[in-house]
């Protein structure tokens, strides 16, 4: 019986990293870190990270709360002085390009958590699930950053620490994203996705644009309910 290598799972409680986690589970035996960092809808999240976490049965699960995101604000997520956009286009300024829902460098404060565990449990990986081009256009979502982390992670542990940084879904579309998910039985009816409510996703941010798009192009129907629902 060959056992499994290690790896840490970012599972955010989002359709993305539900997909990675399933995609990780094929070939690693994983155990799931979750973070809170005061966006908006942070109890929703944390109860799809648990009922996930619940439905494959993990063992290894970490709960973290990282406040200082919060404190720092600069975003729609975790600012309610920023109004969260429902117009399809959350972008800034034009100056930046950025969208106002970018909670500044926010992956890099997931992936030094997920390092450090990786590095105690002596993981061989940690996966997180970014995706480029079907997201909003963060620029903690590019297949650079996370090269680049994967320096950081080489030259800041230990000599015989190998952990590659795995970013399975970040070349694929939101309806590639959703094929995958529903080909491995990943929880996507467990996922939450709204960047504003906890009882009921808007329908209108980009986030839930976004995802409902994708399954209008599959050709399924979301699960999640939905105040609204903007499929273009």
């Amino acid at each position: 019986m060959t056992t499994k290598p290690k790896a840490v799972v970012l599972l955010s409680g989002g359709m993305d990293s539900c997909v990675t986690a399933a995609m990780a589970r094929t070939t690693h035996d994983v155990a799931l870190l979750h973070a809170s960092y005061g966006q908006r809808t942070e109890r929703r999240e944390r109860q799809s990270f648990e009922a996930m976490a619940d439905f494959w049965g993990a063992r290894q699960r970490l709960l973290v709360r990282l406040d200082h995101l919060a404190q720092i604000g600069g975003s729609a997520l975790t600012d309610h002085r920023i109004a969260v956009p429902e117009d399809g286009h959350a972008i800034a300024p034009a100056h930046t390009a950025i969208p106002i829902t970018y909670v500044p460098f926010r992956n890099a404060h997931l992936l030094s958590v997920a390092v450090s565990w990786a590095e105690v449990l002596g993981a061989t990986a940690v996966f997180i699930g970014a995706v480029a081009e079907d997201s909003s256009g963060y620029p903690d979502c590019r297949p650079e950053y996370y090269r680049a982390f994967q320096e950081v992670v080489r030259v800041g542990t230990k000599p015989d620490t190998r952990i590659e940084i795995a970013t399975p879904v970040i070349s694929m579309k939101k309806s590639e994203i959703v094929q995958q998910g529903i080909a491995l039985g990943a929880p996507l009816h467990l996922t939450w996705s709204c960047y504003q409510f906890e009882d009921q996703a808007c329908g209108t941010c980009d986030s839930c644009r976004l995802r409902l798009l994708a399954f209008a192009q599959t050709g399924h129907t979301d699960p999640l309910p939905y105040r609204a629902r903007v499929e273009r």
